[in-house]
C-alpha cells in the first residue's frame, strides 16, 4: 500500500482477470454458442421489473448503503487505501467498478451459481447462499467497517431475490450497474467536490464577508 506503482498495476491486472472470467463464463454458460446467453440466464427485462423500477431501486439502495455505513461505520478499508494512493489507481477502479464488476459479478452470482444451485437445492435456499456467498466474498475487503459489510449483504440479498422472483438476470445487473456507478462518480468527482466544501465552509464564507465589510468601511 505503501508503493503508488504497485497498487495502481494491482488495480489494472483486474482487467485481464475480469476479461478472462467472462470469456470462461460465456463458454461454460453457453457451451461455446450451443445455447444464447440470453436465454441461458434470462438476460432480458421482466415484464413486471423495468428498467426506471431497476434504477429507482439501486438509488434507494445506495441511500440506504450510505445510510448504514453512516450509522454502523468503522475505520477506512483497503479499498479506501487504494483509492487514496493515487488519482490513477482511483480512476481505474471508477471505470472498472461500472464498466466490468457489475456484469462479472452478476454472471458469476446471479448467473452461473443460482442457477445451478435453484436446481440442486431449491429457489429460496439458493437465495441464502448466494446471497450469503456473495457478502462472504467482500468480508475480508472490508473488514475494518462493519457498516459496509451489512451494505453489501443488503445489496447481495436484493440482487438475489430479484433474481428468484423475477427469473431474470439483466435487473439485477442494471441494479448493480447503477449502485456502482454512483461510487465511481463520488470517486471521480471527490476532489471537486472537496474544493468546493473548502471554498464554501463556514469559515471560509465568514472570510470573505469579512473582507467585503472592510472594504465597504
Amino acid at each position: 500500500m505503501t508503493n503508488k506503482t504497485v497498487v495502481f498495476l494491482f488495480v489494472l491486472s483486474w482487467v485481464p482477470a475480469h476479461l478472462l472470467t467472462l470469456a470462461l463464463i460465456w463458454a461454460v454458460a453457453t457451451r461455446l454458442r450451443k445455447y444464447s446467453l440470453r436465454d441461458v440466464f434470462g438476460f432480458s427485462w421482466s415484464p413486471n421489473f423495468g428498467p426506471w423500477k431497476s434504477v429507482g431501486l439501486a438509488i434507494s439502495l445506495f441511500l440506504l448503503a450510505w445510510l448504514i455505513a453512516a450509522l454502523f461505520g468503522g475505520k477506512p478499508t483497503d479499498l479506501d487505501q487504494i483509492l487514496q494512493s493515487s488519482r490513477a489507481a482511483a480512476l481505474t477502479l471508477a471505470v472498472l467498478a461500472v464498466a466490468t464488476a457489475p456484469l462479472v459479478e452478476e454472471m458469476i452470482y446471479r448467473g452461473l451459481l443460482y442457477s445451478a444451485l435453484q436446481r440442486l437445492i431449491g429457489q429460496w435456499f439458493a437465495v441464502v447462499v448466494v446471497t450469503s456467498m456473495f457478502a462472504g466474498l467482500h468480508v475480508w475487503q472490508y473488514r475494518q467497517n462493519f457498516g459496509t459489510i451489512l451494505s453489501i449483504t443488503l445489496l447481495s440479498l436484493v440482487l438475489t431475490t430479484i433474481r428468484a422472483r423475477t427469473g431474470r438476470l439483466l435487473p439485477c445487473y442494471i441494479i448493480h450497474l447503477v449502485f456502482n456507478g454512483v461510487s465511481a462518480l463520488i470517486i471521480v468527482f471527490e476532489p471537486y467536490l472537496q474544493q468546493l466544501f473548502n471554498l464554501w465552509r463556514p469559515q471560509s464564507v465568514n472570510g470573505v464577508l469579512t473582507g467585503i465589510w472592510g472594504a465597504l468601511n
